[in-house]
Formats: structure tokens, C-alpha cells, sequence
């Protein structure tokens, strides 16, 4: 009877760790407090009881000043206290792949055109170019937010007298700086079009990339990089372990007669 073959077996993906779990909770943390931030906001303008939203049965906290007043502030002291907590953790650590440099704008472009005509990207390293770029927008409108939003704290404390001026450019600027949030939140989940900026998206949420992503996009990336390679190193059985093919048995009358040949 033929013998059965050999199940076969999906190969299991390889990845290398892009994220720390400090970057994760980070991120989650700036992300939840933003949207927060961005919700309560709009209930001091008031957003929601001018068009009705506050009057639908579980939203009506949405009209109260005084509940997204507090809320608001929840979530600024949630938000300041996770930048506090990423720029001192770098800084300690001295880990700035994150900063933009010289030429990310010009490089930011030929990666964009290529994923949009389709073509092979230039390498790049841990962060895109693009990425770099986004980090320093988001970080600059985050910042402005967090000063004019501490000016505006400070001139609602009362016995502290204030100009007219200092009252109207903090809000002005607030707003200013929701805006520009709002553009880059905007920006930075449409980057997630792009098929390939989507393997990134595992990053963020269990830390991992895959290995061959890294050394295809990432070839800058030289401590990716290394643990790519040995991550893929690991993953492919040496040779001697390999099963051998079973050798066929020569039929005795077709073996060459050594005994005679050596006589």
C-alpha cells in the first residue's frame, strides 16, 4: 500500500520585538487621555448642548459644565504625566531614534511616492522617515496644548489678576494647539492606508514585528536588524537534524561482483 504523506504545517510567522512594553503603555495612555481631552473639550464651548447631543438619553453629562470641566482636567493630568514619564525615560536612557534628522522630509517623500506608485521603498531605519516627521508635528501641538491649557488653569484661579491679552491668546492658542492634534491624529491614521505602514500596527499592540518586514523596510535598523537575522537563524534546522531520504536497496543480482574484480 503507498505510503501516507506527511502532514502539512502552516510555518509559523518569526517576529523580533519593535516596541517595549514602557512604549506601549505610553502610547495607550497619550492616545486614551487625547480622545478624553478631545471629548471634554467640546463640551466646554458647549459642543453638545447646542446641537442636541446632550439631550440623547446617556449623554446628558455631556451638557454639564462642571462634569466636563473636571473630566477634562483628569485627563490633561493623565496626559502630562505620561509625556513626563516618555521624555525622562529616553532621555535616562539616551534613546532618540525618534527625533527627526537631516533629510527625513526629502526621504519622507520617496517612501510615500514609492508605496503610492507601488514601487520598492528606499531602507529605512527603525522609523520611517514619515514617522519622525508625525512624532515631531504631534509632540509640538501636544506641548502647546499643555502650556496655553496650564495658562488657562492659572487664570481661572481666583485672586490672580491677569491681562485681557494673556486670556484671549491662551484660548486662542488652545484651540490652536486642539486643532493641530486633531489634524495629526487625523494624518496618523490615514498613514494606515498604506499596506505596508499596516505591519507596524502589531507593534503598538503586542510589541512585535515580523523579521522579514524588518530586514525588507528596515535595513538601517542595524540592532533590528541583527535580531532579525538570528531570529530567522533560529527558525531553520541545521542540517544533521534534517530527516534523510530512506536509501534504496540495490538488488542483489544487479551488484557489481567486487570478490572477482579484486581477483
Amino acid at each position: 500500500m503507498p505510503e501516507k504523506s506527511a502532514a502539512t504545517h502552516t510555518p509559523k510567522v518569526v517576529t523580533i520585538t519593535r516596541q517595549s512594553r514602557s512604549n506601549r503603555i505610553v502610547h495607550a495612555l497619550v492616545a486614551s487621555s487625547t480622545f478624553g481631552l478631545i471629548v471634554t473639550g467640546l463640551g466646554q464651548m458647549p459642543f453638545y448642548s447646542r446641537y442636541k447631543i446632550a439631550d440623547i438619553p446617556g449623554l446628558t453629562w455631556l451638557g454639564s459644565y462642571e462634569i466636563t470641566l473636571w473630566l477634562h482636567y483628569l485627563f490633561a493630568f493623565v496626559l502630562m504625566g505620561a509625556v513626563t514619564y516618555h521624555i525622562l525615560y529616553h532621555a535616562l536612557r539616551r534613546e532618540f531614534a525618534i527625533l527627526p534628522k537631516r533629510g527625513d522630509f526629502k526621504h519622507s517623500l520617496q517612501v510615500i511616492g514609492a508605496m503610492v506608485r507601488g514601487q520598492k521603498e528606499p531602507p529605512s531605519e527603525k522609523y520611517l522617515p514619515e514617522q519622525r516627521l508625525a512624532y515631531a508635528f504631534i509632540a509640538f501641538a501636544i506641548g502647546l496644548t499643555i502650556v496655553t491649557g496650564l495658562i488657562k488653569v492659572y487664570t481661572n484661579v481666583p485672586g490672580w489678576n491677569v491681562s485681557d491679552g494673556m486670556h484671549f491668546w491662551s484660548a486662542q492658542l488652545h484651540n490652536l494647539g486642539f486643532f493641530l492634534v486633531f489634524m495629526g491624529i487625523i494624518a496618523h491614521l490615514a498613514a494606515f492606508l498604506f499596506k505596508p505602514n499596516r505591519k507596524l500596527l502589531g507593534g503598538m499592540r503586542h510589541g512585535q514585528v515580523e523579521a522579514h518586514y524588518t530586514l525588507e523596510r528596515h535595513a538601517h535598523w542595524k540592532e533590528g536588524v541583527q535580531k532579525a537575522r538570528s531570529a530567522l537563524a533560529g527558525q531553520t534546522p541545521p542540517e544533521s537534524a534534517a530527516p534523510k531520504p530512506p536509501e534504496e536497496e540495490t538488488p542483489k543480482g544487479d551488484r557489481p561482483c567486487e570478490e572477482s574484480a579484486a581477483r
